[in-house]
Order: C-alpha cells, then structure tokens, then sequence
C-alpha cells in the first residue's frame, strides 16, 4: 500500500514513459482510404473533409507512391463511377474505375499493398449496396441475388491486381459467396478483410460525400447493424470467420471501441478498426477552428484503438500520421 507502492515513479522520464509504454502505434498499423474518379489531373477537395479528395487515376498513382513513401504499407480504394444503374456495372466490370485504378497502382508501386471496397453503393442508381425490388422504395435490398453480383465484383477486383478484398455491404453470405467466386476463378490465396461488423452509423455522413453513395430513398439499416447491438457483433463475426474470412474488421471505430475489443477476445484473426469519415471531419474541424490539438487528438486516438484491440486502422489521418511518427 502507499507509500510503498508510488506508480508515478514509472511516470518521472520520457524515456522511462516509452519504455513501459504498452501500446505503440507504428505506419505499419495504418491504411489510407482513397477516392477514384474518372478523368484526367483532378483533385476535388471534398468540403465536408478538409485534406481529403476526389482523385482521377493519375493522381492516385502520386498518392500511391507518396503513401509508400511515407511508410504506410497499403491503401484501400473506392470508386465513383460515371454512370450508375440497378445492376451496379460500374462495380464489376473489367473497365471500372477501381479496377483501372488498381492496376495503375500496382504497375506503379508494386510493393504497395492495394484493398479494395467490394460494394454496389457508390455504383447503384439508387444508392444501397444491392438489388432492389422493382417499384420498393424503402431500401430492403434482396440479399441472395446480391451475393450473385459480389462475387462478380471480387473477381474482377482480383483479375485487375488487388491484393485483398474488402467487402462492405453486410449480405448475409457475402463472405462464403466472394471466397467460392474468388477460388472458381484461380484466386485461392486472396485474402478476404470483411466489414464483419458495420453498423448502420450516423458517423457516415461525410462520406457519402466523399464516394456520392447516399442512399436516394430510405435508409441501410435493414442491412448494416444497429448500433445498440454488442452481441449480434460477435455472431457475425463468427459467421464470417466460418464462411473464410482472413481478417475483420470494425465500423466506426470510435464509438465502437467496446466491439473491437469484443471482437479482438473472441478470435485470433487480424482485427482492423475503420476511423471513419464523421470521426475524421469532427477532429478536422475542431482543428481548423483552433479548439483542440490536432495531432496530439489524432494520436490519442489512434493509440485508443491499438488499446482496445486493433491491429489495423483504416484512416484519413495515414499520412499526416506517419509524418508525426517520422519526428
């Protein structure tokens, strides 16, 4: 008892603080999310995320290389077509703007792992993650004819040189789905990341900007989780990680920290926590009003993450990131 027992002396030097320190965030843990568009030299801020931008495939190479550079060893791609139908073309076909981005990517910094989103939202002409019964409008996307349409987008994915595969829509069966299309097709070794527990969050908002996937009619909850659910977290992973999912991850990350530790204790697969755009844009904008200390809150709660569990992190915050950790 004190004042045998004084904790503040592991507390009294920097370099004692890192050397007990039990969390460490490193570029290593980080993955930077970024937006293709078609075109030629564009880089469309988008307004609701102050840094971030809309990119055609030129300038996401120079993202690429600069990412690479900086350390951070892989990117996650999102795509936002010319045209959008009810079929999703835009997704799965060979010429998509994410499979011309990954190729350019990967001929140009081949050691640069490159994920990618494997969804219908940004490509449908209505803005949920699948088919839709003709004439509903309430968002209740037919699940197993959707699955048909993954399973399409994965493999092209794959053929254009993706590394993993990131799917996103939370269809039941998505995972057994994209791994028996994925092997059919010769690409047994892809890795599978799934949004295994993504909640239908408020925190989206500014994305939907970003990839212009907001739904045009109802919502996405009668897919994505309710975030009052712990439990249901861990029968989906469960379910995921049968149907032969390589690794997991969690959506948002801030106020689901709870789930990713859950998750993290509950499998021995690689648990990645997404730092999503709401989360990113509130910190942005408390910055740029002069109210907090950007760097300092971004690696606090980086840190927060590795704390609870993660062992990747999805976030728009990668490169300043690595520029932090570099000094």
């Amino acid at each position: 008892m004190f004042p045998i027992h004084r904790p503040r002396r592991l507390r009294s030097h920097p370099q004692l603080r890192r050397m007990v320190r039990e969390n460490i965030v490193t570029t290593n843990d980080l993955i930077y999310p970024l937006f293709a568009v078609p075109g030629e030299g564009i880089a469309q801020e988008v307004k609701s995320m102050p840094g971030v931008y809309q990119l055609s495939i030129d300038k996401i190479v120079e993202e690429a290389k600069e990412v690479y550079d900086l350390g951070i060893p892989s990117i996650i791609l999102f795509g936002i077509p010319d045209d959008k139908d009810g079929e999703a073309t835009g997704a799965w076909h060979d010429c998509g703007i994410v499979q011309k981005a990954t190729t350019a990517v990967k001929e140009a910094v081949p050691d640069l792992i490159v994920m990618v989103d494997t969804c219908l939202c940004e490509y449908t002409n209505h803005g949920h993650c699948g088919y839709l019964e003709v004439g509903d409008l309430t968002g209740r996307v037919l699940n197993d004819p959707t699955l048909e349409l993954l399973g399409k987008t994965a493999v092209s994915q794959a053929k254009a040189g993706a590394d993993i595969i990131a799917p996103s829509g939370m269809m039941d069966g998505f995972v057994q789905a994209i791994r028996a299309a994925l092997d059919k097709a010769g690409y047994q070794d892809l890795p599978i990341m799934s949004y295994a527990a993504k909640y239908a969050s408020a925190y989206y908002g500014p994305f939907r900007d970003a990839a212009e996937s907001a739904p045009q009619f109802g919502d996405r909850r009668t897919y994505q989780m309710d975030p009052a659910n712990g439990r249901e977290a861990l029968k989906e992973i469960e379910l995921d990680i049968a149907e032969g999912a390589d690794m997991l991850m969690v959506k948002p990350a801030l106020a689901y920290m709870d789930i990713i530790w859950r998750v993290k204790e509950a499998t021995h697969l690689p648990v990645a926590a997404y730092n999503v755009s709401g989360e990113y844009s509130m910190v942005k904008a408390g910055a740029l009003n002069g109210w907090i200390d950007e760097e300092k809150v971004v690696m606090e709660t980086l840190t927060a993450f590795k704390r609870s569990g993660a062992d990747l992190i999805l976030t728009y915050h990668a490169k300043d990131a690595a520029r932090w950790l570099a000094n």
